[in-house]
């Protein structure tokens, strides 16, 4: 099929959602774009259409005056990108296929020295109070070897997970294969899943076992992980009705190829006549990928990192005509540029007692899911 398309592992439609022949695409490139933008998504979506897209994480300056000074200037991707479409379809046969593609010369930015520089940054920065945790994150670049929708699924057959997306708007393609819900409004609630604790899988299912129970009860990632809830039910509470908000599951551990997760859910009853623009500006980006507290986070992130984390960190996902809608967090998400680059990020949440030996070896963890074995 060629472009332009959304395809969802899953999405509205159990089984997988796909979305073609837009009759508009939305894009939003400068902060001057987004009124419009988003006045076009609130007109599409009260005309009866469905709203399908992106979130880039830099669209997260453009909400507070606190934060746009640290809007990067060079930046692959729009701020938003939506497609407008009539109709939501069933995926069917279009998700199967060839999984003959996979991913080479795979190139971290930063080796651990480099890391390590910024880690001591963030670690001066908890202990003069100016935040208790930031999400620091660095790139990695790659080549493709076969297709974008080749490699679409070749890692869905790997790796299978909630939130997984092919994105493809006519700019970079995007492809997501996020675990993390950002957020699902279904009848007027809200909930979200955040996530914060990782470990590695285990070949051996004892030592696996283990491993999981460890996280289970890992004092130190318990309280990462509860930060985050923190941040979520104050950034929920702006748009929810007084005193809706709960937590009705605490570190749970959801399992994955590569990793064990830690994920705990937040939910509320939203006000009503919320508009998208409302609901991202109370919530995004996540406080899973930025710290708490979370401008204060982005700022120093902002100046650490070495440019625009582009899709990566920020949100894909789709909203129905009923005001329904789903996004992920756009974590272990790759852009793929037309000349076959690859571009994407790894990180994670650094406290007042991570070590940046033990860090930078967890963000490598993550990058494994984009490890393919190459086929002949």
């Amino acid at each position: 099929m060629s472009a332009p398309f959304v395809l969802f592992d899953h999405g509205p439609i159990p089984g997988g959602t796909l979305f073609r022949d837009p009759v508009d695409v939305i894009r939003a490139e400068t902060p001057d774009d987004l009124d419009g933008a988003f006045d076009s998504i609130e007109r599409a979506r009260a005309d009866g259409h469905w709203v399908v897209g992106m979130a880039a994480y830099e669209l997260g300056y453009c909400f507070d005056a606190k934060l746009r000074p640290y809007l990067p200037k060079d930046r692959a991707v729009p701020l938003m990108e939506f497609g407008v479409f009539r109709d939501a379809e069933p995926a069917g046969e279009f998700a199967q296929g060839s999984q003959d593609a996979h991913l080479v010369n795979i190139t971290p930015d930063w080796d651990e020295a480099r890391y390590a520089r910024a880690f001591d940054v963030v670690q001066d920065y908890i202990s003069a109070g100016d935040f208790y945790q930031a999400n620091l994150t660095f790139a990695l670049h790659a080549e493709m070897v076969g297709t974008a929708m080749d490699l679409y699924r070749s890692l869905r057959a790997a790796q299978p997970v909630p939130y997984g997306t092919y994105h493809d708007l006519g700019g970079p393609v995007i492809l997501s294969r996020s675990p993390e819900l950002f957020f699902r409004v279904k009848g007027g609630v809200i909930q979200t899943h955040p996530m914060k604790g990782t470990i590695a899988r285990d070949p051996d299912p004892a030592r696996d076992k283990a491993a999981r129970d460890w996280l289970q009860g890992d004092a130190k990632n318990r309280a990462e992980n509860l930060m985050i809830v923190d941040l979520l039910r104050n950034d929920i509470s702006r748009i929810a009705k007084v005193g809706s908000v709960k937590v009705p599951d605490l570190f749970a551990i959801e399992t994955y190829a590569t990793v064990h997760q830690m994920v705990s859910r937040v939910r509320g009853d939203l006000v009503p006549d919320l508009t998208l623009r409302d609901m991202f500006a109370a919530l995004f980006p996540c406080g899973s990928v930025t710290g708490a507290p979370k401008i204060r986070a982005m700022q120093v992130l902002a100046e650490l990192e070495s440019g625009a984390r582009d899709a990566y960190c920020g949100a894909l996902g789709w909203i129905a005509p009923d005001g329904d809608m789903e996004f992920n967090v756009g974590i272990r998400t790759l852009r793929l540029d037309r000349g076959g680059q690859v571009h994407f990020n790894v990180g994670g949440g650094v406290v007042h007692d991570s070590t940046a030996a033990s860090e930078y070896q967890e963000a490598l963890w993550k990058a494994r899911f984009a490890r393919l074995p190459q086929t002949a």
